[in-house]
């Protein structure tokens, strides 16, 4: 009896897969079956081949032999995964198996990684393509129900596979013709580099910025409080101070008369369903997660408990064919202090809108909203609750009723000048419930806060009391956190002046994908390009060098629109892949043509006294995610160690993180506040509140080094970009 072959992207939906096909029999990387195997991949198992595999000349580099232009782009079986793709190519050739079902994650990536694998296998026969945004039961069963030939995808393997060879090309050839001219590690990419020229330019605004006084005037009127504001702009605030202090002087002992009282009824309607940024965006917000940190959390809510639905989307809208789904939904997380308000939804009759339900905003992914599957709280640590929380909270406050309340607005006259005050009486608080009446993380700023006024009607007349100009200081623009960041990341249009250009970031995810924007920022962090100080973002000496140092076309987001223009051509079948590859090869050109002629010099700033234990190279000082390290200036030789780990032991004194200095049995802990505490100390210490191996335990987590990639994605970090 021939059987069907269903290709999984990780080992964890794969037996998701197997238990709802009825494969309960392990074998060697497979799970089989009555009428199913179901195999997997560990994300990409194949890829495109490094330079060296094109000549003996790309072993070493040299300018010379740049750019790198192979006439057919080669792939390769990945050497960590290579006993996987033995298992899945023996599979793939077995007699019995009459058929294969693409069971990938459902995207243009998930495409790439499935159809590699087939081609390097040489795999011929049926193949079909499951297509599903959560890992619920239900869902699985529905899509095999709904199985679609694989050729309906062809073009958007095409899409996914000119996309990484056009990265292979650009992202290669800069970053060899940078590292070998400069003599420095250092590398380029369509995405990573105006990354991080957004940041560099951001610190520029802020050196440049000077700050200049101004004045704001305030006074007490019949028990509440008014401010002044210029008649002709509207303007509250003056930085002229003999403006300020004549309208001081003119207002005081003066009795004010109200002129205009206007009430307006307004709704504010609930916020959009999360995608995987905004909710990166709130998650770094709220507790200080990277935004790799929250996908991490994501994927095990996703995977592991089945709570949530796909989280690498960047949609924020519901299909049709969801919304019979959302009463089991709601059911599904009615627990614990999420019952109330749930109930309350149920009780009323679902009113579901294009605010949410819009099958024309969603392309591969719906947003991100909680699944059927009962959830258990206490079986999630608190991370996973914390985001968790954020879904929950979001997908309840979707469902319900706006936030409704009476605005009022006061003006004045006080001797001759415009003052007003505005109120805000709640009348329904709706969805704002959910977050307990203080507002929402969609904007990630604070509410005015509107003062509760008393009854004031129009000819209401007092006297002005405590009348006072009060200065203070324009503020430069706020460096990047990782929240904002994202933001600039998915809408980079305001970096771009063409306007189709401009159009088209804004239509698409912008610069990356919510798949690899943690990865591409993870990689800035980890090349020392930028470094955090607190929740903010600063570029290193390296990082801002190397954006005086790159082809201008590089630093900017209209290469990424440009691309995404014809990528998405081609998965429409309207550009030839061949055509666009064959482009990015005579723009590879130019670019390390641009790069060699560039007169600027590089230089490290961060240089020590002390030698590479491996080349003898002194080494340079770098801020690490985890603190301070020492690394080679060598590329080839690739030497790092630590030399202070910021822990995540908090000081008993003033409750900071503590650093840990030194090596071996002279390990000590500190603080910026002046504590000091030796290892052994901190052990006995720690030892007589837990168990001895917790602290061990501890500890082996603490001096585990850092995961440094080189720079551009995952796939490309072998060829030590």
């Amino acid at each position: 009896m021939s059987k069907t072959l269903v290709l999984a992207e990780k080992p964890s939906v794969a037996r998701d897969l197997a238990k709802v096909l009825g494969c309960g029999q392990n074998g060697n990387g497979f799970i089989s079956g009555s009428k199913y195997i179901v195999t997997w991949a560990l994300g990409h198992l194949v890829t495109l081949a490094d330079p060296e595999a094109y000549g003996n000349k790309y072993k070493s580099w040299n300018l010379e032999d740049l750019p790198m232009l192979p006439d057919k782009m080669e792939l390769v079986v990945i050497k960590q995964t290579a006993k996987q793709f033995a298992a899945v190519k023996a599979l793939l050739r077995r007699e019995d198996v009459g058929e294969l079902v693409i069971a990938t994650d459902s995207g243009r990536e998930g495409e790439l990684v499935a159809r590699w694998i087939i081609l390097k296998a040489g795999f011929k026969k049926p193949i079909k393509r499951l297509w599903i945004s959560s890992q619920t039961d239900k869902a699985i069963k529905e899509g095999f129900a709904n199985l679609k030939p694989a050729r309906e995808y062809d073009n958007l393997f095409y899409s996914a596979q000119s996309r990484s060879e056009a990265d292979w090309l650009i992202g290669l050839n800069v970053t060899r013709a940078l590292t070998c001219k400069y003599n420095a590690q250092l590398s380029a990419g369509r995405v990573q580099t105006p990354t991080l020229a957004m940041i560099v330019a951001r610190e520029e605004e802020i050196r440049k910025f000077v700050p200049r006084e101004y004045w704001t005037i305030t006074a007490q009127f019949n028990g509440f409080s008014v401010q002044w504001q210029d008649r002709d702009t509207n303007q509250t605030r003056t930085f002229s101070k003999e403006q300020a202090d004549s309208i001081v002087g003119n207002i005081t002992g003066k009795t004010g008369e109200v002129r205009e009282v206007a009430r307006d009824l307004k709704k504010e309607l609930p916020p959009l369903a999360y995608d995987l940024t905004e909710l990166q965006r709130d998650a770094n917000r709220k507790y200080s997660y990277s935004a790799k940190q929250t996908l991490n959390i994501m994927q095990r809510l996703y995977e592991t408990y089945k709570l949530v639905t796909y989280p690498r989307t960047d949609s924020r809208y519901i299909t049709e064919d969801i919304v019979p789904t959302l009463n089991e939904r709601l059911k599904s997380i009615a627990v614990g202090q999420y019952a109330k308000p749930v109930q309350g939804i149920l009780r009323n009759r679902l009113s579901v809108t294009k605010r949410f339900v819009d099958n024309s905003k969603v392309s591969d992914h719906h947003a991100i909203i909680p699944t059927e599957q009962y959830v258990n709280l206490s079986a999630l640590n608190i991370e996973e609750r914390n985001i968790y929380d954020l879904i929950v909270k979001r997908f309840i406050a979707v469902l319900s009723s706006p936030f409704e309340y009476e605005q009022t607005i006061v003006r004045l006259d006080i001797g001759g000048e415009n003052f007003t005050a505005r109120g805000r009486i709640v009348r329904a608080w709706g969805w704002k419930a959910v977050y307990e009446g203080f507002g929402h993380l969609e904007d990630g700023e604070e509410e005015d806060e509107d003062q509760a006024l008393p009854e004031v009607v129009r000819g209401q007349k007092a006297k002005v009391l405590a009348p006072k100009a009060v200065s203070g200081k324009t503020k430069p623009p706020s460096r990047y956190t990782e929240a904002t960041l994202l933001s600039a990341m998915e809408h980079p249009g305001k970096f771009v002046e063409n306007k189709a250009l401009k159009e088209t970031l804004e239509s698409t995810s912008g610069l990356g994908t919510p798949a690899t924007r943690a990865d591409i920022i993870e990689k800035l962090f980890n090349t020392f390009y930028i470094e955090r100080r607190g929740k903010e973002i600063h570029p290193t000496s390296k990082g801002v060098q190397l954006i005086g140092l790159v082809p201008e076309d590089l630093k900017s987001p209209e290469l990424t629109a440009k691309w995404e223009q014809q990528l998405s051509l081609i998965s429409k079948g309207k550009v030839s892949p061949g055509s666009f590859v064959g482009d990015m090869k005579g723009y590879a050109a130019r670019l390390v043509g641009a790069v060699i002629a560039n007169s600027e010099q590089f230089r490290h700033d961060n240089v020590t006294r002390e030698k590479c234990a491996e080349c003898g190279k002194f080494l340079l000082e770098v801020n690490g995610k985890k603190g301070k390290m020492l690394v080679c200036p060598d590329r080839e030789c690739g030497f790092r160690k630590n030399v202070t780990l910021i822990s995540n032991a908090r000081c008993p004194e003033c409750h900071k993180k503590m650093e840990i200095r030194g090596e071996g049995d002279n390990k000590s802990f500190y603080c910026a506040c002046g504590y000091r505490e030796k290892l052994e100390a901190f052990k006995k210490r720690r030892g007589e509140q837990v168990d001895k191996k917790e602290v061990a335990k501890y500890m082996k987590q603490q001096e585990s080094e850092e995961n440094i990639n080189s720079a551009l994605a995952d796939a490309l970090a072998k060829w030590k970009g």
